[in-house]
């Protein structure tokens, strides 16, 4: 029995210390991640990402990219990461299954969110898009974790669910323009296809990656928010930008109508899911 107490006890206290590394690194990150931002916007001295890079990521440097005021969503996202970061030390979250099998991922996130700002004040465009693939891939990851999972009320429904799904929808958006933009930085000519055309096919990706977010999430909303956010910021650049093509302007409200509409048809599946077992008990 004295051994199975002591085995015990170094059990809780080897968990409750992997817990408080968890915890402490994804604060940490916040911070470093926040620092990187104010880097990007050009409070430290650095160039802000619009004119960064020979303004490769400017608003009118390709057919996917959005208006500058779409980026005001980041805003947003960082108020939510700030909010996930104080939520995960409550007492209630600190050794929640759910907290632990995110924690390390999010920070992960917020660490290659720094360094894609990084990249991009160091002018290299090709590199920012490797990072942001693998800032897509973290984030896809984390949905897969709480998406098959429910919030246990809906303080975690916002401080986790909502703020990584925002992240992540938004970060879709960000990963079709910045390709866009190192492709268009580096000469790439479209196989003499028009940039259109290819416009309108990235968004028709874009749609379908919603669309699949909405049948894995059961009709989740805040990716499919941020998604429709890019995507309205697209067509609005396209329309009053320097770099007008109704033709994009159109896909890209094409592909905000199909995200919005399957996210809605998967939520109201799910509720009414939800109600019928319910009445069922």
């Amino acid at each position: 029995m004295s051994s199975y107490a002591s085995n015990t006890r170094t059990s809780r206290t080897s968990s409750g210390g992997s817990d408080l590394a968890r915890l402490s690194t994804v604060s940490i990150c916040f911070a470093a991640c926040i620092a990187g931002s104010m880097v990007g916007v050009g409070v430290f001295g650095g160039t802000p990402i619009a004119e960064a890079a020979g303004g490769a990521l400017s608003a009118d440097a390709t057919y996917l990219a959005p208006a500058g005021s779409a980026f005001s969503i980041w805003s947003v996202v960082y108020t939510g990461l700030g909010l996930y970061t104080v939520y995960q030390w409550f007492p209630s979250q600190r050794r929640s299954d759910r907290q632990r099998s995110l924690g390390w991922l999010v920070a992960a996130s917020l660490v290659l969110n720094a360094a894609w700002i990084l990249t991009v004040q160091a002018g290299a465009v090709i590199l920012s898009v490797v990072v942001i693939v693998l800032l897509l891939a973290v984030l896809a990851l984390c949905f897969r974790r709480y998406a098959t999972t429910r919030a246990s009320g809906w303080l975690e429904a916002i401080a986790v669910d909502g703020v990584l799904g925002l992240y992540l929808g938004w970060v879709c958006v960000a990963t079709a323009a910045n390709t866009a933009s190192a492709l268009t930085a580096e000469g790439f000519r479209g196989f003499g296809i028009a940039p259109e055309a290819w416009a309108c096919v990235v968004l028709a990706v874009v749609a379908g990656v919603g669309a699949g977010l909405a049948a894995a999430g059961r009709g989740r909303l805040a990716p499919a928010a941020s998604l429709v956010w890019g995507l309205a910021w697209i067509a609005v650049s396209r329309l009053n930008g320097g770099l007008e093509s109704v033709p994009t302007a159109v896909a890209a409200v094409a592909a905000a109508v199909v995200v919005a509409a399957v996210t809605v048809a998967f939520r109201v599946r799910a509720v009414r899911t939800a109600a019928s077992v319910k009445e069922a008990r």
